[in-house]
């Protein structure tokens, strides 16, 4: 039996986010562009979705500091490696590339390690943007602004403390 993608579409604070499921597993997040407008294809909503489209919303709000939807991660071993470091790394908290090539015992494959945070097909929930470029903020598939956005959202809840 084949598992129907479902499709839910959220206007946020960031922008519009598409939410992709299969079954009982969120499996995809896309970020708003600038090039890309949202569009939605029908389907019956998921609880998964339901619950991924609340706790995205009260995370933009400031009031989650992290997610309990359950994912699947579709890529290679190294990329969902990779993806698995990423969901280690605390709230409020950037790493490098290089320090988490380190954490996957790649230590000179930063660059590799980019290109999977970069084909990271959970963005915010497998939190991608918490990783950054030793000599600047680095890049991110929502673009620099949105990146910056979610890091300064982060540094202020956690300065101002949050009860969840």
């Amino acid at each position: 039996m084949t598992n129907t993608t479902c499709l839910a579409v959220i206007d946020t604070s960031i922008g519009t986010l598409v939410l992709h499921a299969e079954g009982e597993y969120l499996t995809r997040i896309e970020l708003p562009t600038p090039a890309r407008v949202a569009t939605a294809r029908d389907g019956d909503p998921t609880n998964v979705l339901h619950d991924a489209a609340t706790q995205l919303t009260q995370y933009l709000a400031g009031e989650r500091l992290s997610f309990d939807v359950p994912v699947r991660l579709n890529g290679t071993h190294f990329q969902r490696a990779v993806w698995g470091e990423l969901m280690k790394i605390p709230y409020g908290e950037t790493i490098t590339y290089s320090d988490l090539a380190h954490r996957v015992d790649s230590p000179k494959g930063f660059r590799a390690v980019g290109q999977a945070n970069g084909r990271n097909p959970i963005p915010i929930i497998v939190p991608c943007h918490r990783v950054v470029a030793s000599n600047g903020i680095g890049g991110y598939a929502g673009g620099v602004n949105m990146k910056l956005t979610l890091l300064e959202l982060e540094q202020q809840v956690t300065t101002r403390g949050v009860s969840i």
